[in-house]
């Protein structure tokens, strides 16, 4: 149990790091002043463990930034996007508002459970969570949750939510690729998320996956529900085109304030092919600022180039959106499917004490023409809604974005 002195610790320690190190790229945030006097004596105040981590947690979303967070490292507070590799719709069933699965991720723990999407959530631990309540789950630990299939039965799930790999980023890690050759030699790539800071094992699946679908002339790349990563997106950002060309670049708060060309920005041109490379890169970018400029690696031509399909959703979000957004900007892909989520700031864990971490937003990113994409997101040239009506009807024929995906793909 933390004494009011640990708390107080703690609330300094988390004060200190929001005024170095938090980056909001409009300026135009919260008062942080203001915001830590209002809410500072129901801090050190509350009554439990739990109740200090929510409000503390709630003390610095505040901030209105993505990113922004308090956490334990047990990660008792971790959305469903993370934890169970799912996304949700918020849709009203006879007369009443439920959470309906929409993305399902293979591989995830809700995939795993047998959870696809359309099923609508009833119950997580015998508890009612119905819209706008939100979705968290444990880390490391078994949750029964009671969901209701299109055909009206209810069933009982076991989600089996995996410990974290890192404490600082807690979440679990769902199959990140899948791909198959569709008729009229149409491939289909779906990328869940960019697993791992540089993405040397993600390049190597991403390349054996187009290995696989190297007959084929055009490309579905379904992009809905991935929730970002890191800069592994590279690598099928490099597939997209046959030359190396500026993707865009991170920028700081210091690199902002202090002024920079862009042009003059360290860049990072290749995903090392071995892990022994990462001592160097840890090396050549531990102490200087992490505005850096992405270029593509120049993997030379391939058959389906320009005709290419991107899919994404409310969901698609962070690298997810980098990618959507270099291939629009250079004219790369036809975008299909419902406006983007708008969260694209890189963020960082941060150690409090007493096994709490802060997440906090370091840098944001701007494309190589000088877009932001945080706020805004990416607007698809062929907007279509996902049919939820459809969608509880159970299958994946109901997926009316995916039909309208293929509709694109086999007239280019």
């Amino acid at each position: 149990m933390l004494s009011r002195t640990d708390r107080e610790a703690i609330l300094q320690k988390v004060s200190r790091l929001v005024q170095e190190k938090h980056f909001n790229p409009s300026f135009a945030g919260a008062n942080w002043a203001t915001i830590l006097e209002s809410r500072k004596s129901r801090v050190l105040d509350a009554e439990s463990p739990d109740v200090f981590e929510s409000e503390m947690h709630d003390l610095v979303t505040q901030l209105k930034t993505h990113n922004t967070g308090f956490f334990h490292k047990t990660a008792r507070r971790i959305p469903a996007k993370h934890a169970i590799n799912a996304t949700f719709h918020r849709q009203t069933v006879d007369g009443k508002d439920l959470w309906m699965f929409q993305d399902v991720h293979m591989g995830g723990p809700a995939y795993t459970a047998g959870i696809r999407p359309g099923d609508l959530l009833l119950k997580v631990a015998d508890r009612t969570l119905e819209p706008p309540t939100e979705l968290v789950f444990p880390m490391s630990a078994a949750v029964r949750i009671v969901v209701r299939k299109p055909d009206g039965t209810e069933i009982l799930h076991s989600l089996q939510i995996p410990t974290p790999k890192a404490k600082e980023h807690p979440l679990s890690i769902p199959k990140a690729i899948v791909c198959s050759e569709l008729p009229r030699k149409i491939g289909y790539l779906k990328v869940t998320m960019f697993p791992g800071s540089v993405g040397v094992d993600f390049a190597h699946q991403l390349d054996l996956a187009i290995h696989n679908l190297e007959e084929c002339d055009r490309l579905i790349v379904d992009l809905r529900g991935n929730t970002g990563g890191g800069i592994g997106g590279l690598r099928l950002m490099s597939y997209l085109t046959p030359k190396k060309i500026e993707v865009g670049y991170s920028l700081t708060r210091a690199r902002r304030e202090g002024g920079y060309e862009k042009e003059r920005l360290p860049r990072f041109r290749r995903i090392p092919a071995h892990k022994s490379s990462l001592v160097w890169l840890a090396l050549r970018y531990a102490f200087a600022d992490r505005s850096i400029v992405v270029v593509t690696e120049g993997l030379g031509p391939q058959k389906f180039h320009g005709r290419i399909v991107l899919l994404v959703n409310e969901h698609t979000a962070g690298q997810a959106e980098m990618v959507a957004a270099f291939a629009e900007e250079n004219q790369l892909a036809t975008i299909v499917g419902t406006k983007t989520a708008g969260r694209l700031l890189t963020g960082m864990g941060f150690r409090a004490g007493h096994g709490y971490y802060l997440g906090l937003p370091i840098a944001s990113y701007l494309t190589w023409q000088g877009r932001m994409i945080e706020g805004s997101g990416i607007s698809p040239a062929v907007p279509i809604e996902l049919d939820f009506d459809a969608l509880m009807g159970g299958g994946e024929a109901q997926d009316n974005q995916m039909e309208k995906a293929l509709e694109v793909a086999r007239i280019m």
